[in-house]
């Protein structure tokens, strides 16, 4: 995938997205609200989505920063259970089959992980 052209903003130091630990929450703007998206890693890749399940559009985690499933192979959607490939976030379980969380692009770089503002994602003024 090519790198975007964008500037990209700090997100967090690399150490604080863990191999199946607790994701880093923050602020986007989107269609002129504020919305809040979350990183983590998965397979030694850090990954960030919008925190909004496909299928009814509610924050996922179960408690802040818990996107988990019991095994740690899926993102689950703590209120209707379905269930995300963390690499692709498509819907892979559940009432949502087949659709996809909205990904926020990432890079990591010296230490320290940095995120893509987009047309459709600005940074919290």
């Amino acid at each position: 995938m090519p790198e975007p052209t964008r500037p990209a903003l700090a997100l967090c130091a690399s150490s604080d997205l863990q191999e199946g630990g607790d994701a880093v929450t923050f602020d986007v703007i989107e269609f002129g609200r504020t919305v809040q998206a979350f990183a983590l890693r998965f397979d030694q890749v850090a990954v960030a989505y919008l925190n909004r399940c496909a299928h009814v559009p509610t924050e996922m985690d179960w408690q802040p920063g818990k996107f988990w499933d019991q095994d740690k192979r899926h993102i689950i959607c703590s209120v209707h259970g379905a269930l995300y490939d963390p690499p692709s976030g498509q819907c892979v379980g559940g009432p949502c089959w087949g659709a996809r969380l909205h990904r926020i692009e990432l890079k990591e770089e010296g230490g320290q992980v940095y995120w893509y503002p987009c047309e459709r994602f600005h940074p919290v003024s």
